[in-house]
């Protein structure tokens, strides 16, 4: 009589993206998420080749994630901006891995293609993808920086993004 089934892919890769923000990436082993979800380490190897397996499919979670928001926003420059760091602030830990080799590529690219399409109808078609990578560039370094506590000069940084999206929009010519 075969073994029932004890967890599932989907629940292994949910369970790695708790550990990762619990305990950051070294935090997230195969021995911790077997733990979690109830089995022994050598079964959590039937559903993931091993630890690079795990944290690709965690990084692929979390751009299906911020796609799954993305797409869903008013897809405004700001309400991506907004989702981008909203995702950040939720899950900190998983937005660093987003920058990782471990990210698929192909997903990376469909979260991407949505900031292209609506920078196209700020700077227009020609610019479309300058004007994503300078949306994204600075939203991302603001990001890293204020998840850092990297902001020590005081003021309100929420107001300084939202001073910085309207500087951007204004330089795209929106």
């Amino acid at each position: 009589m075969p073994t029932p089934v004890r967890t599932s892919y989907a629940e292994i890769v949910a369970t790695g993206r708790d550990i990762l923000e619990e305990s950051g990436p070294a935090g997230l082993t195969m021995q911790r998420v077997a733990e979690k979800v109830g089995v022994r380490a050598p079964s959590l190897y039937k559903r993931v080749r091993d630890r690079d397996a795990l944290v690709e499919a965690v990084a692929g979670a979390t751009v299906e994630d911020l796609t799954r928001r993305l797409e869903a926003s008013d897809r405004s420059l700001e309400g991506l901006a907004r989702t981008y760091r909203a995702l950040a602030h939720e899950r900190p830990e998983g937005f660093r891995l987003l920058f990782a080799a471990a990210a698929p590529q192909q997903l990376v690219d469909r979260a991407g293609l949505i900031m292209v399409d609506t920078a196209a109808g700020v700077a227009g078609e020609a610019h479309a993808l300058d004007a994503a990578r300078l949306v994204t560039a600075w939203a991302t370094g603001f990001i890293h920086m204020e998840l850092a506590g990297a902001f020590r000069l005081g003021g309100d940084v929420d107001a300084a993004f939202e001073y910085g999206l309207a500087a951007l929009r204004r330089g795209l010519g929106g």
